[in-house]
């Protein structure tokens, strides 16, 4: 992938539903050369499928990082293994065996079980465990009336989990509303972070080296550095997460290397 593919990717996975016009607007690319880089990312494996799921927000889900280093002689099996567990989604191997494991929890409840099954199955003794804050939802002030679903909008994401590129027109159709509706339903979701619109996107299926960087900020930092750093290093940095449970506020960098 080159800096284009990169840009592109992080547009589709704010918002798989971006149209083609506006990626090329964006990017400063003609139409015909955005639609060909999202089929070529297809080919290759690294965009496996467009998706709509219910956001984190809307669940109160706890979004948690395990990471650590195994002892493991092979990790070939071991994601299969570890989504058996149900709240486990995704797995990164770096060098020395050194793993991320990351995972949506109902309730703060359920760490201790999730954290003892990753020890024991990833064979990590002394885990880290880190309770990440979601940087585009600070300053979100949760409104229930705006945060309710209706049935409509289940229907919706239903049609839409598996190819949220599909036409509005076609989703109307499916669910016998008028494409009209479709398109305010979704809009209210998406302005209040009820509806993610993203992708399955797997970078390692290409030839680049990706890499996790640990930072830790000193107490006196600014508040807003990881967010600077993101800026001066775009877009090679992908994301980022912020543990709100270990001090002294370390995050975690990921993206591929230049």
């Amino acid at each position: 992938m080159d800096k284009t593919d990169i840009v592109l990717c992080q547009l589709l996975l704010g918002n798989s539903r971006r149209s083609y016009r506006e990626l090329a607007d964006t990017l400063n690319l003609s139409v015909t050369t955005v639609h060909k880089r999202i089929q070529d990312l297809i080919e290759l494996g690294i965009i496996r499928k467009f998706t709509a799921k219910l956001s984190l927000f809307q669940l109160g889900a706890v979004h948690v990082l395990v990471f650590g280093s195994s002892k493991l002689s092979s990790v070939q099996d071991l994601l299969g293994k570890l989504e058996s567990n149900g709240l486990v989604y995704w797995l990164a191997v770096g060098g020395g065996n050194y793993l991320y494991i990351g995972a949506y929890l109902q309730n703060i409840g359920q760490l201790e079980g999730l954290v003892n099954f990753v020890k024991e199955t990833a064979e990590i003794p002394e885990p880290t465990v880190g309770l990440t804050t979601f940087p585009m939802l600070r300053g979100v002030v949760p409104d229930l009336e705006k945060r309710t679903l209706y049935p409509l909008d289940y229907q919706i994401i239903s049609s839409l989990k598996d190819d949220s590129r599909k036409a509005t027109s076609e989703v109307a159709d499916e669910l016998g509303v008028s494409a009209k509706t479709v398109r305010r339903r979704l809009a209210q979701m998406m302005k209040n972070s009820l509806v993610e619109l993203s992708m399955e996107w797997y970078p390692d299926a290409s030839n680049d080296i990706l890499s996790i960087l640990h930072v830790y900020l000193k107490a006196d930092a600014d508040k807003n550095a990881m967010n600077v750093l993101c800026q001066k290093y775009a877009p090679n940095i992908v994301f980022y997460w912020g543990f709100s449970n270990i001090p002294p506020c370390p995050s975690r960098l990921f993206g591929p290397a230049e």
